[in-house]
């Protein structure tokens, strides 16, 4: 019997982390054929053989290499290459992950050519027209066939928006598989050769204790008042504990064109591999973040996250979870983040259905519905 095909598309590095168990559940299932199109969103010299041999994974089967630009530019360079892929290929379905341009243009093309769009992580919405990732969201679950959603508010908002109940499924989170998967291994390894192995033993020694801090969000540091308003709350939270902060180099850039100081207490390195960064934050304090994924990563392993945003579109990680959705005024972000390193905060419960086993679920929803 011909198994049927399925690209399961990827642009960036986060969308690997999503892919990954379930290019393990089609593994283990064997029912379907499928192959990894890295679209090129990111490239990113780090994603080596090392990289994906980490997520237990082979290499992309197929690389678009689509690279940078506008977001236009992108999406329009993605498209094209990947019509071409589907014309070529015509697979029996598209898998698209996330929120990211790559999910937005293959999710099109495989729409106008027949082709049925699969959508995992659907029905997330943050209500903010502003962030590029919204309108991606709403694009894609616009025209995708099957809706595989991680918590309560997506299936809300899919059935709310009208689409039919019997192709919205709630199958848990992959992302929660992939660090479960991970962080199984990270306790079988050696974990001294790690960037941030260093860091995280010195500030242990030195107050038993450590915040990890990551930020990315123009919002929160592409301007001057906004990276104020940073420093303003590293510096008090410095002062009740070490901080370690991944920076970006453009952050960097901007802190060190300003001339704005973090205080004495905190680390800045450089970005980190997904292994070495969950070695890092996964015995925190806490994380002060304003990352989407990491939101939900906290909640998984139960470690206390602090986001620094006005919106939040996982809303479970603050429901049932160890997220709190702090704003971005100094004084609250301040205050929510003593009040986790004095004792209080709260470390919530790993939602109904991240488990692990997401990546299952989905394989064996799709293999039905293929083999029908």
């Amino acid at each position: 019997m011909t198994r049927p095909r399925i690209h399961l598309v990827a642009g960036a590095r986060p969308n690997f982390m999503k892919i990954a168990p379930i290019v393990r559940a089609l593994q283990a299932d064997g029912r379907l054929d499928w192959k990894i199109v890295h679209t090129g969103q990111h490239y990113d010299r780090d994603m080596n053989d090392v990289f994906f041999e980490e997520l237990g994974i082979p290499a992309p089967d197929v690389r678009l290499g689509c690279g940078g630009g506008t977001h236009a530019e992108q999406t329009g360079r993605i498209m094209q290459a990947y019509e071409q892929l589907c014309a070529a290929e015509k697979p029996a379905a598209c898998l698209v992950v996330g929120d990211v341009n790559s999910t937005l243009a293959c999710s099109i093309v495989a729409k106008k050519a027949g082709i049925p769009v699969a959508h995992v992580e659907a029905g997330l919405r943050s209500g903010d027209m502003s962030m590029p990732e919204e309108i991606n969201r709403l694009v894609t679950d616009a025209i995708s066939d099957w809706f595989f959603v991680t918590e309560p508010s997506g299936m809300q908002h899919l059935l709310h928006e009208g689409k039919p109940a019997e192709i919205v499924f709630d199958v848990g989170h992959v992302m929660v598989d992939n660090v479960l998967y991970q962080a199984d291994k990270l306790a079988h390894i050696d974990t001294s050769g790690f960037e941030t192995d260093a860091p995280k033993r010195a500030a242990l020694a030195k107050a038993g204790r450590y915040v990890v801090v990551t930020l990315h969000r123009p919002s929160n540091v592409d301007s001057v008042e906004s990276l104020s308003r940073v420093a303003e709350v590293l510096r008090a939270v410095g002062a009740e504990s070490p901080i370690v902060f991944p920076v970006h180099p453009r952050t960097r850039g901007n802190l060190e064109k300003h001339g704005i100081d973090l205080g004495p207490n905190v680390t800045l390195m450089g970005p980190q591999a997904y292994m070495s960064f969950l070695h890092l934050w996964k015995d925190a304090a806490l994380v002060l973040t304003d990352s989407g994924g990491l939101q939900e990563e906290t909640t998984a392993l139960g470690v206390p996250c602090v986001t620094m945003r006005e919106n939040t579109e996982r809303p479970v990680t603050v429901d049932e979870g160890s997220n709190v959705l702090a704003g971005t005024e100094p004084a609250k972000v301040i205050a929510a983040s003593l009040d986790v390193l004095r004792g209080g905060g709260k470390r919530g419960r790993r939602p109904a259905l991240w488990d692990g086993k997401a990546a299952e679920r989905i394989v064996a929803i799709l293999a039905e519905r293929l083999h029908a």
